[in-house]
Order: C-alpha cells, then sequence, then structure tokens
C-alpha cells in the first residue's frame, strides 16, 4: 500500500492545483492579517475562508482525481492487490497531502502570526475536515460512474454542510425562540462537522461573546475539557464512518 501511496502522492504534488491552493491559502492568512491587524478578528476570517474552500476543494478535486484515476486502478486491481489495499491508498495519499498543503498555507502563518489554542484548534479542525470530505467524494464517485453526476452530487454535499445546514439552524432557532432550545441547537450542531470546527474555534475567542445566551452554553461546553473531547471524538466518528461506507461500497462495486 505504500508504495502505491508513495506514487499517488508525488502525483498530487506535482499537480498545480496543489499550488495554486497553497498560493491562494498564504495570500489569504497573510492578507487578513496585514489589513485586519487584530489577531481574532484576522483568525475569524481566516476560518470562515477555511470552513467555506476546504470542503469544496476536497470535494470537487476528489472526485475528479478519482474519475481522472480509474483506469490505473484497473489496472493495479488486474495485479493481486486487494481492493482495500488501493482503496486506502488513494485515501490516504489524498486526505494526507490536501492536510500538508493546509498546514504549509495557513497552519504555519497562523502559529507565526496569532499562536494560541485557536490557531491549533483551527489546524487540527480542518485536518479531520480533509479526511472527512475526501472520503465523502470518494463515495460518491464510488456509487456513481457519470463523471458530471458524481460532481453534481459533491457540490449538492457541499452545498448542504455549509450552506442548508446553517440556515435550517437559523430557521429552527427563528421559530421557536421562544423555547429554551439552546441546547438542542448544540446536540444538532454534532450533525454537522463544519458547524462544529467553527463553534469549536470561535469559542476559543472573544467572538465568543458575540452570540449571546446560546454562545454562552456554547463556551461554557467547548471550552471545558472534556467539551473539546467529546467534539474530537464526534470528529473522528465522522471521519471513520464515511470512509468504512465508501470501503465497503467499493468492495462490492463491479468494476
Amino acid at each position: 500500500m505504500f508504495k502505491i501511496a508513495k506514487f499517488i502522492t508525488a502525483d498530487l504534488l506535482k499537480n498545480k492545483v496543489m499550488l495554486l491552493y497553497l498560493i491562494f491559502l498564504w495570500t489569504v492568512c497573510f492578507g487578513l492579517f496585514s489589513l485586519q491587524g487584530q489577531g481574532d478578528k484576522a483568525l475569524t476570517g481566516i476560518l470562515n475562508v477555511s470552513l467555506l474552500v476546504t470542503p469544496m476543494i476536497c470535494l470537487i478535486f476528489a472526485t475528479i482525481y478519482f474519475y481522472n484515476m480509474y483506469e490505473f486502478m484497473m489496472l493495479m486491481h488486474a495485479q493481486p492487490i486487494k481492493r482495500k489495499t488501493l482503496f486506502m491508498a488513494l485515501y490516504l495519499s489524498l486526505a494526507v497531502v490536501f492536510t500538508c498543503v493546509y498546514l504549509l498555507g495557513a497552519g504555519i502563518p497562523l502559529l507565526i502570526m496569532n499562536a494560541g489554542a485557536a490557531s491549533i484548534f483551527m489546524i487540527i479542525g480542518t485536518a479531520f475536515l480533509n479526511f472527512i470530505f475526501v472520503a465523502l467524494a470518494l463515495g460518491v464517485a464510488v456509487w456513481t460512474k457519470d463523471k458530471s453526476k458524481g460532481m453534481g452530487f459533491s457540490l449538492l454535499i457541499w452545498v448542504y454542510f455549509v450552506l442548508l445546514f446553517d440556515g435550517i439552524i437559523l430557521l429552527l432557532m427563528y421559530n421557536f425562540s421562544d423555547y429554551p432550545i439552546e441546547k438542542l441547537v448544540l446536540y444538532i450542531s454534532f450533525l454537522n462537522p463544519v458547524d462544529l470546527m467553527r463553534i469549536l474555534v470561535l469559542m476559543q475567542t472573544e467572538a465568543a461573546a458575540l452570540m449571546g445566551y446560546s454562545g454562552a452554553i456554547f463556551q461554557k461546553v467547548f471550552t471545558e475539557n472534556w467539551g473539546i473531547s467529546i467534539i474530537l471524538l464526534v470528529m473522528l466518528v465522522w471521519t471513520v464512518l464515511p470512509l468504512g461506507l465508501s470501503l465497503k461500497a467499493y468492495n462490492k462495486k463491479d468494476l
């Protein structure tokens, strides 16, 4: 598996998309820190960009890359190589490369310009998002052989997790504003790793004070050690579950 992963990783590092992604992250990080001046404001801006761009590029790129590598994978299957080995090599290569690019493009600038718990949690959370959305993208690509349909479903997943889910939460809070639903919203946030990362990072900054009563509840939970442990555990479940389902589907797929 490691030889295959090494070959795929080398191929990914040669891809111009990775270089453009790295340059984009560098530009955003240093640009926001230069313009904002204050660490928390720049951190919030980088967080918003990361939550918007990271899932999208992981979903779109991983889906396209799987389709482009399909003939190579068929050639590998002609050899005495297990499906699980090939799939895991592809998954780990994509997830690790995306994580390394983010670490170089945003992680190091964050640690240099604004070292602290919020920056560390942002790096860890983004690493989880890379592994989660690469697994989701590969699952979509395995599910359908149609490239255009696969791209469409990947974009729908991005729209749901990044845009639609927040709208559902806001609608819920607006319609039931007379009731104490803050804890319910807290539990619902577990269903979205993107929201989970956003809340976890914001709770480490002064921006938590702007979230009102619900922000006080979130801050009480997410800033304590046991609360952070629960969040990381949920993120780990979000990482393992899509990967397991995608791998199971690939093992049963008629190639």
